[in-house]
């Protein structure tokens, strides 16, 4: 009998401790600990009840059912609120000057040392919604009286996962999962998501260099107040940060042949690059109320984010918004950008496929579809195109004609970029060989060559590496050709810094670049904090000047043959380029094996270069 007892106690404290794990990975409010501790007590009030008065199994059944019923209805009657995001993590911040932009007086608030000030959610354009969805921003209304700018506005339109999801994520993916009842809610999403954020050094400033930065998400997700790339660590360096939020998905890349007849410009399908340019110009005319110089801006930004600045560099519409760009973990420079990207008539197609599938005969009343329901077009709309206004070729043609707008660029990969792409795609004898002749056609046996594979772990470290190559390290490596020939003064970098958290996988190089590792963090070392250090050294310094290089960091040379990065692992200087041997057969795929041949030593190539 007392075995039995001890065994019901032992389950009865695992279910219990589990719904206490539920409730705190779903962020429930703190009401739902509280009534999963009242439920919990009635059942184990209600077992021992009858136990004593009629100890049959369909009652005790009957009890742990009950417990369970009970629980869903507290999992439920606790949901998280809906609430935007602090500015800063302090309670009852102090607020900061008032300051007057184009629009209005906004008045931000202040770190938790008071070093940073911070600007949050002050709108750079109108709400695109209603009759304003897939249309150009505009300029945004001004306010009567002071702007609190205390809080972020809502992230785009973004298709969402139950808040455990998220938690999960962090756990599995980051190895980061930080307990707290300060975060039982959830962020909310919109429509009306054209807002950005500013991060100052305290008090009086003036002149100095800026920073936009564009963050990524395969530009289906993501949202501007991520931790990694907070703008805080930058602005202790002198440095102002802005961010914001751009029209995600179906509500930022939708194409359709009546948006282009709507359209002055005729333009449709870029409303999420258009959102960009609006933040930029913005940042043209404002930023100096915040004491940034209007004429020194660096554009940067990370995967998706990375494509969007990619994309800029050629685009018409933003030249002389920024001097130089910061491009991580993609870019659009090679022939064919193997992601976050499509020909207008791919991009038509589709359109007309979405109008079809909601019933719609035109786009006025694909506008009255709810946003809710349109959202999880995201996963077919969410490429950049070709319009002929924001882009009129391709990133890669207008390079080869020597159109760009940035003076100055610094770019790299992380190791391993594929880590959270393959992660549950198991690759191993059995299928290797056939991954790649299923992308390399023709080239396989140059690919196998060079990857050759005996054993199922060799066939899988093969194959991380090889998506990585495709998807991230050659467009990058595209981008520095393209630099070279352009004699844009340009410095790579590979990320290999294994750490605790998310490692050197994709996106793993922002909380170093961006000064923003956790003082508190056990899972990075001193090795971690020294190389952040030194990154967050040489992106300040290349966003005030255009070169990374200062007299307290190893010199960082530029990658004008294309031939060698800086390495940022457990030591940091040049070396040689890992993967020229794939990245040969990737030109030979895109059909510019000529043209690159001869682009450091063919004068006659340069010559005829747009021929090439």
């Amino acid at each position: 009998m007392k075995v039995k007892k001890v065994i019901f106690v032992i389950i009865s404290a695992l279910l219990f401790f589990f719904m206490l794990a539920v409730l705190e990975l779903n962020k429930n409010t703190v009401w739902g600990f509280v009534l999963a501790a009242v439920v919990a007590a009635g059942f184990y009030a209600a077992h021992r009840l009858i136990i004593k008065k009629n100890n049959k199994w369909y009652l005790k059944g009957t009890a742990w059912f009950g417990w369970l019923l009970l629980f869903s209805g507290v999992l439920f009657l606790t949901w998280p609120p809906v609430r935007n995001v602090p500015a800063v993590s302090v309670k009852n911040p102090d607020k900061t000057e008032i300051v007057t932009v184009a629009q209005g007086e906004v008045q931000g608030v202040y770190n938790e040392d008071k070093s940073v000030e911070v600007y949050a959610g002050i709108p750079y354009a109108k709400p695109p919604v209603g009759d304003l969805r897939w249309k150009e921003p505009q300029d945004p209304d001004k306010w009567d009286g002071v702007l609190t700018a205390d809080r972020f506005a809502p992230m785009s339109m973004q298709p969402r996962n139950l808040p455990i999801y998220y938690s999960l994520a962090q756990i599995i993916g980051y190895h980061d999962y930080q307990f707290s009842l300060d975060d039982n809610y959830m962020p909310p999403v919109s429509e009306d998501s054209l807002y950005l954020n500013v991060w100052k050094p305290s008090g009086d400033a003036k002149n100095l260099p800026v920073m936009v930065y564009i963050h990524g998400g395969s530009l289906q997700t993501g949202q501007p107040w991520y931790e990694d790339y907070s703008g805080e660590g930058l602005a202790k360096e002198d440095v102002i940060v802005v961010n914001m939020g751009y029209r995600l998905g179906v509500f930022g890349y939708y194409a359709d042949d009546e948006l282009t007849r709507e359209s002055t410009h005729g333009t449709t399908g870029s409303y999420g690059l258009l959102d960009q340019i609006k933040a930029l110009e913005w940042v043209r005319d404002n930023i100096s109320a915040f004491g940034g110089d209007p004429g020194n801006v660096t554009l940067s930004g990370e995967s998706a984010g990375a494509a969007s600045v990619s994309a800029l560099c050629t685009s018409p519409l933003a030249k002389g918004l920024f001097n130089r760009v910061i491009l991580e973990s993609s870019t659009l420079a090679s022939v064919t950008p193997p992601h976050s990207f499509r020909t207008l008539g791919e991009a038509m197609e589709a359109g007309r496929e979405t109008k079809t599938k909601y019933g719609c005969k035109s786009v006025d009343d694909l506008r009255n579809v709810s946003a809710d329901a349109l959202v999880e077009e995201a996963y077919t709309h969410h490429h950049i195109t070709i319009d002929g206004y924001v882009l009129r070729e391709t990133p890669y043609e207008s390079y080869r004609k020597g159109v760009h707008n940035e003076e100055a660029i610094l770019h790299g990969y992380n190791d391993e970029e594929s880590g959270p792409f393959i992660m549950f795609d198991r690759t191993d004898m059995s299928n290797y060989e056939q991954k790649i002749r299923e992308y390399f056609g023709d080239l396989t046996d140059d690919i196998l060559a060079i990857y050759p594979a005996s054993t199922d772990e060799e066939a899988e470290k093969n194959w991380a590496e090889i998506y990585g190559a495709v998807f991230f390290d050659y467009p990058h490596y595209c981008l520095n050709r393209l630099a070279a020939e352009n004699n844009i003064p340009v410095y790579e970098y590979l990320f290999a810094k294994k750490n605790g958290r998310l490692s050197d996988w994709h996106s793993g190089e922002l909380v170093y670049c961006y000064g923003n590792i956790p003082q508190s963090s056990a899972l990075y070392d001193s090795l971690d904090r020294e190389l952040s250090w030194q990154m967050l050294g040489y992106w300040r310094n290349f966003i005030a000047a255009g070169n990374p290089n200062g007299s307290d960091l190893p010199k960082w040379e530029q990658n004008s043959s294309s031939n060698s990065v800086m390495y940022f692992g457990s030591t940091t200087s040049m070396t040689a380029e890992k993967e020229h041997e794939l990245f040969a057969v990737l030109d030979k795929k895109d059909g510019c094996t000529a043209i690159f041949a001869h682009v450091f030593s063919c004068s006659n190539c340069r010559a005829e270069k747009s021929k090439c």
